[in-house]
C-alpha cells in the first residue's frame, strides 16, 4: 500500500514540477511573442497612425499578471501627413504617456484553451493624455466608412476580452483646437476614472446595457477653470462627476462670470451690452443619453436640476446701444434654430435669485428689479421635430418674490412651431407695498412712489414676434408720486407731484367713481426690442391703462402739460419738466426706456 502512495506521491510532484517548469519557460520565452502581438494589434486597429512604446515588460505568467512602465501610445506624424492628403485623416489626434500600466489575475489557461482574455483588474497611473482637434471639412461631407469595431481589430487573435475593473488615477489631460494656423488649449488635472464590466466580443457592442462595452464608467474631474477667447468671461466648477450607469452629470458651484469689474467691463466693450454673472451651487442632469451625446453631439435627458444660485445682468445707459432687428430670436426660436438635437424633458429650477440692473444714462445711478428665490419648472425643451409633432408646445411655470416681497407666479407657452413666434404667458401678483419699486424708479426716472398698496396684479397676453394683446388687472390703492429734482430732492417739485397726483393717475382701482379699468393690451413691437423688452412693454401698456392713462388720455395730458407751462411760470418752470416727466413715463424718449430695457 505504501508503495501505491510513493507512486502517487511522486506522479503530483512531477505534474507540479513540469508545471512550474512550463510556466517558467513561458514567462521567459514568451515575452518576445506578446510584445510582437502588442504592438501588432495596435499598429492594425489605427491603421499604423499609431505605434505603443515602453521601457520594460515584467511578464508572471503563473501569477496571471504584466506590468509595462513608461507606456506611450505615440503618433506618427507622417503618417497623418500621409492620412491628411488622401483625405482620411482624423480630426482628433492622441499622444498618451503613463508611468506604469498594470495587468493583474489574466487567465492562461482560458487564452490557450478558448481564446478568450479575462482579466481581474488593470491600473493606469498617472496617465498624460494630450488631444489635438484639427478641423477636417471632409469628415463632414464625405459618408463615413465602415470602421472596424474593436472587436473585429482582435478577433484573429481572440474571441473574448472581459476586464473586471479597471481605474486611472491622476489624469493629466490637455485639449488643443488648431484652428487658422492658431491653437487654444483647455487642460485639465487630478481626473479620477474608474471602469467596471468590460466586455469585447461578438455582441458586446449590441448590447443596450452597456455603455461602449461597460456596464459603468464613473470619472470625477475636480476644480476646473477656462479663460473664453474673447477676454471678457470666464468659467469654472468645483466638481463634475459623470456617471454612465445612473445616467446622470452632477456639476457644483458653477460660475460663469466676467473676469473683470462692471467699470472695466463697459469700457472696454465700449457699448452697452448686457454683463452677464451666473451662479448655481448645483446642476444636475439625469437620465442623459451618453451614447447619442458622444456618437452625434445630441443632448437627450429626461430632467434637469438647477438649484440655488443667481442670475445677474446689468446694463449701462451712458453706451450707445447698436439696435439689431430681435424678430425671431427670442429664447424659443434660437432653441429650434439650435445646430445639435437637444430633447430635455423636464427642466427644474430652485432657489435661483433673478437681478437686473441699469445704470442711467442721465442720472448715473444704479437701479435694479429682483426675483428672489426663482422657482419653477420648464417641460418639453427640445427642438427635436419628431417630439414637437406629437407636441409642439414648450412650457414654463414659474414664481419667484418680486423685490423680495410679493408673489409672482407666471406661466409661459410657447408653440415651438410656428411661423411668427406665436406664444402666450399669463400670471399674477400678490398683495406688496407699491414703494419697493423706488428702488429702480428713483435711480432711473427720478421718481419715487409716495405710498400705494398693490392688492393684486392679473394678466394673460397673447403674442407674436410683431403684436401683443390681452387682459391686464391691476388692483391698487392710495397711489401717490413723488418727483424729484436732479439732485434727486422732492421739494422743488411738490406743485408738480401734485398736479400728476390730481391730474394724471388714479389713485386707485376701482377710481374714486367706483369704475374699475381694465387694461386692454395692443402693444405693437419695435423690432429693434428683445423678447423681454417687448413682453415689459406689453405689461406697461397695461399699467397705463388700469391707471386711468388711455392712448386717448395720454395724448390729452400732454397737451395740458403745454397750457399750464403758461399759466404757471412763476413756479420756476416746473412745468416744463412735467412734460419731460410724462416723455419718461410715457416712453416718449430714449431715457424712458431705461426701466424697460432688455
Amino acid at each position: 500500500m505504501k508503495a501505491i502512495w510513493k507512486w502517487v506521491i511522486s506522479i503530483i510532484v512531477l505534474i507540479i514540477v513540469g508545471l512550474v517548469g512550463v510556466l517558467w519557460y513561458l514567462s521567459h520565452n514568451w515575452r518576445p511573442l506578446v510584445e510582437e502581438k502588442l504592438k501588432e494589434v495596435v499598429k492594425s486597429s489605427t491603421d499604423s497612425l499609431y505605434r505603443l512604446t515602453y521601457d520594460d515588460l515584467d511578464l508572471s505568467v503563473a501569477l496571471g499578471n504584466v506590468t509595462l512602465e513608461n507606456v506611450a501610445l505615440i503618433p506618427d506624424s507622417t503618417v497623418y501627413k500621409q492620412m491628411e492628403q488622401a483625405k482620411t485623416a482624423p480630426d482628433n489626434l492622441y499622444r498618451i504617456q503613463l508611468k506604469s500600466l498594470k495587468i493583474k489575475r489574466f487567465g492562461i489557461i482560458d487564452i490557450l484553451t478558448n481564446r478568450k482574455l479575462n482579466i481581474k483588474s488593470i491600473n493606469f497611473e498617472s496617465p498624460d493624455i494630450q488631444l489635438t482637434h484639427k478641423y477636417h471639412a471632409y469628415n463632414d461631407t464625405l459618408p463615413d466608412k465602415p470602421r472596424k469595431s474593436l472587436y473585429e481589430s482582435f478577433k484573429d487573435v481572440l474571441t473574448s476580452v472581459n476586464v473586471r475593473d479597471i481605474q486611472i488615477d491622476n489624469i493629466a489631460f490637455k485639449y488643443t483646437k488648431v484652428e487658422a494656423g492658431k491653437s487654444s488649449d483647455l487642460a485639465l488635472d487630478s481626473i479620477q476614472v474608474r471602469v467596471h464590466d468590460v466586455l469585447i466580443d461578438e455582441t458586446s457592442l449590441a448590447d443596450t446595457s452597456r455603455f461602449y462595452y461597460t456596464k459603468l464608467v464613473e470619472i470625477i474631474i475636480p476644480s476646473f477653470t477656462y479663460k473664453f477667447s474673447d477676454g471678457f468671461y470666464m468659467a469654472k466648477f468645483d466638481e463634475l462627476k459623470i456617471n454612465t450607469r445612473e445616467q446622470n452629470i452632477l456639476l457644483t458651484n458653477v460660475d460663469y462670470k466676467p473676469v473683470m469689474d462692471r467699470t472695466t467691463y463697459f469700457k472696454k466693450r465700449g457699448k452697452n451690452v448686457t454683463m452677464t454673472t451666473l451662479h448655481f451651487d448645483t446642476l444636475r442632469v439625469e437620465k442623459l443619453n451618453f451614447q447619442r451625446l458622444l456618437d452625434n453631439q445630441q443632448t437627450l435627458a429626461e430632467r434637469v436640476q438647477v438649484k440655488n444660485g443667481y442670475v445677474k445682468l446689468f446694463g449701462d445707459k451712458r453706451y450707445p446701444k447698436t439696435p439689431v432687428n430681435q424678430i425671431g430670436q427670442a429664447p424659443h426660436q434660437k432653441l429650434l434654430r439650435a445646430k445639435s438635437l437637444i430633447k430635455l424633458d423636464t427642466v427644474l429650477v430652485e432657489g435661483i435669485d433673478v437681478v437686473y440692473g441699469e445704470m442711467s444714462g442721465k442720472y448715473h445711478r444704479e437701479g435694479a428689479i429682483t426675483f428672489n428665490k426663482a422657482a419653477g419648472i420648464l417641460t418639453n425643451v427640445t427642438n427635436d421635430s419628431i417630439a414637437l409633432v406629437k407636441n409642439r408646445y414648450m412650457k414654463a411655470d414659474l414664481g419667484a418674490k418680486i423685490m423680495d416681497s410679493g408673489n409672482l407666479r407666471a406661466k409661459f407657452s410657447f408653440d415651438m412651431l410656428s411661423d411668427n413666434g406665436a406664444h402666450s404667458y399669463s400670471g399674477s401678483v400678490g398683495p406688496m407695498q407699491a414703494r419697493l419699486f423706488n428702488k429702480v424708479l428713483h435711480p432711473l426716472l427720478n421718481v419715487e412712489i409716495a405710498s400705494g398698496n398693490i392688492r393684486s396684479v392679473r394678466f394673460h397676453i397673447e403674442g407674436t414676434d410683431y403684436r401683443s394683446r390681452g387682459d391686464f388687472r391691476f388692483d391698487y390703492n392710495n397711489l401717490k408720486i413723488d418727483l424729484l429734482d436732479e439732485q434727486g430732492q422732492k421739494k422743488p417739485k411738490r406743485v408738480v407731484s401734485f398736479l400728476v397726483n390730481q391730474l394724471i393717475i388714479n389713485d386707485s382701482n376701482p377710481d374714486a367713481n367706483e369704475i374699475y379699468h381694465v387694461g386692454k393690451v395692443n402693444h405693437k413691437r419695435v423690432p429693434e426690442h428683445t423678447f423681454f423688452k417687448n413682453l415689459w412693454e406689453s405689461l406697461l401698456d397695461g399699467i397705463k391703462q388700469t391707471a386711468g392713462i388711455s392712448k386717448e388720455r395720454e395724448a390729452r395730458l400732454m397737451g395740458t402739460a403745454e397750457k399750464a407751462k403758461s399759466a404757471l411760470e412763476d413756479t420756476q418752470g416746473a412745468v416744463k419738466k412735467t412734460k419731460g416727466f410724462f416723455k419718461k413715463l410715457f416712453k416718449k424718449d430714449k431715457e424712458g426706456q431705461d426701466a424697460s430695457e432688455q
